[in-house]
């Protein structure tokens, strides 16, 4: 397994669309297990291939609390079947926007349908925290970052602070 870069916005992969996966391999398992290993480290409980640069519908998710009770989703290809009308709202953060939080309104609840890490085609449906982060994480998958959700004026403020941030570690000290 090897650790990725996470790619940080503003950056013009993180709006294109990823395309569909043709088959489940030990390639794509082992992108899936980087992945994973990506996302731990940073910490994260999402990352979508797009965040690393690599524009397929793959995500991996764990929202367990418990360092040694992980509980991995692999989610290749996933569909939403069905939102709740009813909504929560949840403090969302995201490793292509380190350091900004901001409470977002999302359906309550999602049923998906999506291919796992062994290539076997599943439901689920989830509630809560799951909920947020699958539709967080499917976003991106789309192109859409959980700012864009936001007013304009908050929007802009985080991007431009994100730019500033990226010309400040580009620099070279000596």
């Amino acid at each position: 397994m090897s650790k990725k870069q996470i790619i940080i916005e503003p950056d013009p992969i993180l709006r294109k669309k990823s395309f569909d996966l043709e088959k489940v391999d030990d390639e794509l398992r082992k992108l899936m297990d980087d992945m994973l290993e990506t996302m731990y480290a940073a910490p994260g409980i999402g990352l979508a291939a797009v965040q690393i640069g690599i524009l397929k519908r793959l995500i991996v998710i764990d929202i367990s609390k418990e360092e040694n009770k992980k509980n991995p989703l692999f989610l290749v290809n996933p569909k939403i079947k069905y939102k709740s009308e009813n909504t929560s709202l949840y403090e969302e953060g995201c490793l292509s926007l380190p350091g900004h939080f901001a409470e977002i309104e999302r359906p309550a609840e999602c049923h998906i349908d999506y291919i796992d890490y062994k290539g076997k085609k599943k439901s689920l449906k989830a509630d809560g925290l799951l909920a947020t982060c699958i539709q967080h994480e499917i976003d991106h998958l789309d192109g859409v970052l959980f700012i864009d959700y936001l007013s304009k004026l908050k929007k802009e403020m985080i991007i431009k602070k994100l730019i500033k941030h990226k010309k400040e570690t580009s620099k070279i000290i000596l």
